[in-house]
């Protein structure tokens, strides 16, 4: 039978039911423990900070926090989550290509550390939202011309991305806010995209942000990939920073800061999903059925992510099968072409690296009720996140 830190797979779903997010608390904290040490080696002035929007529970962002990094926010709620965690919010890095004017009061409010500039909207808001005699730290977003090997959707740092601006126009917005009152210019900002397999993407955007000048604050983002499946062979932690930190080296200050986002990578592999099978049909195709799908892990749907699978107690196997969820699309499918052990009703499924946007994209398709997500540790296990309610459904309901 499976264990995950210390407990048994078929002891967590008696306990938790079914579907059922767990995470290796252990693992979690091991992965930010790797990159705050790696970079430290590497840059010693340097900040490790979580983008919050791979796994935004408030205790997966307490690990972080307890950890020594900051936090990435890309909205409202996770600020609000953020700010429960216990984090510094002059620790926070708060993004949006679209930030609102109840989101800039926000990070105004809590004094959030920066808040990176993604438009010329951005610094007016800002600006009106600024008390007088207060500044606000600010980085500018770039897009350094870099397309990296990923899919369309999770691409950022190519022309004609919705996020940041081209360099020229960046260099205009920089100027405006070297001369604003109400916000200081402390650096710049650039990011490539998610689920980036090849460092050399992550190198290649360096250069770009260096050419608009020298600044105290280098934000070179996130995006390395995650293993999903067994095709999959991401750069290891110390190979993603030995050449994002060597074209750092090359082009950037020595005595600048250096903040990375990691997301993706942080959080994937700490996390699989345990399902039950609820039905079995064989034909041309052997389908295996189970009671989530899509509206618990939208990444095969929306990016055409691979993911693998295992029955709990029976790894491998010889069955080709495709593993479905309940919802009534015929795009839910979680695993197209998996070999499986006689799979029947009941068994337990466990589908690995999981924990990286799954939560994040959880849905009420169908009347799907949100499943839980639970620590699992040293042989014990506790839920961070309880499973929706029938009555949580109703509860926005006004008539």
């Amino acid at each position: 039978m499976l264990r995950v830190g210390g407990c048994r797979a078929d002891a967590l779903a008696e306990q938790f039911g079914t579907p059922a997010l767990i995470v290796a608390e252990p693992a979690l904290r091991e992965r930010a423990r790797e990159y705050l040490a790696e970079l430290a080696a590497r840059w010693p002035r340097s900040r490790v900070v979580f983008a919050s929007k791979a796994f935004p529970a408030t205790a997966v962002q307490r690990v972080m926090v307890e950890e020594g990094l900051g936090l990435d926010v890309a909205g409202g709620g996770e600020i609000v989550t953020a700010l429960k965690a216990g984090v510094d919010p002059a620790l926070i890095v708060h993004h949006g290509n679209a930030k609102g004017d109840e989101e800039i009061a926000m990070a105004v409010e809590h004094g959030i550390g920066l808040v990176v500039v993604d438009n010329a909207d951005d610094v007016d808001r800002l600006e009106a939202t600024v008390p007088a005699g207060r500044t606000q730290d600010v980085l500018v977003r770039v897009i350094p011309g870099v397309t990296a090997d990923t899919h369309a959707h999770v691409l950022t740092g190519h022309e004609g991305s919705k996020f940041g601006l081209m360099p020229a126009d960046a260099a205009r917005l920089i100027t405006r806010i070297e001369r604003s009152t109400k916000l200081r210019m402390r650096g710049v900002h650039v990011h490539v995209g998610s689920q980036i397999l090849d460092v050399g993407p992550f190198a290649d955007s360096v250069a770009p942000v260096a050419a608009l000048g020298e600044f105290d604050i280098y934000d070179l983002g996130g995006g390395l990939g995650a293993r999903y499946s067994y095709a999959d062979h991401p750069p290891t932690v110390a190979a993603y920073l030995d050449a994002l930190i060597g074209a750092a080296r090359e082009h950037l200050p020595p005595a600048a800061e250096i903040i990375i986002e990691p997301g993706r990578s942080m959080v994937a592999a700490a996390a699989f999903t345990l399902y039950r099978v609820v039905t079995v049909k064989r034909g041309a195709i052997t389908f295996v059925a189970v009671d989530g799908g899509m509206g618990d892990n939208l990444e095969v749907a929306l990016f055409d992510q691979r993911f693998e699978a295992a029955i709990a107690d029976r790894f491998g196997g010889e069955e080709l099968v495709t593993v479905v969820g309940r919802h009534c699309e015929s795009g839910d499918v979680l695993v197209d072409g998996v070999r499986l052990d006689a799979p029947k009703v009941g068994d337990l499924l466990a589908v690995p690296a999981t924990g990286a946007y799954c939560h994040t994209m959880a849905n009420n398709y169908n009347g799907n009720r949100r499943i839980p997500v639970v620590f699992a540790g040293a042989g014990t296990a506790r839920a961070v996140v309880r499973r929706e309610s029938w009555q949580d459904l109703l509860a926005r309901d006004v008539e």
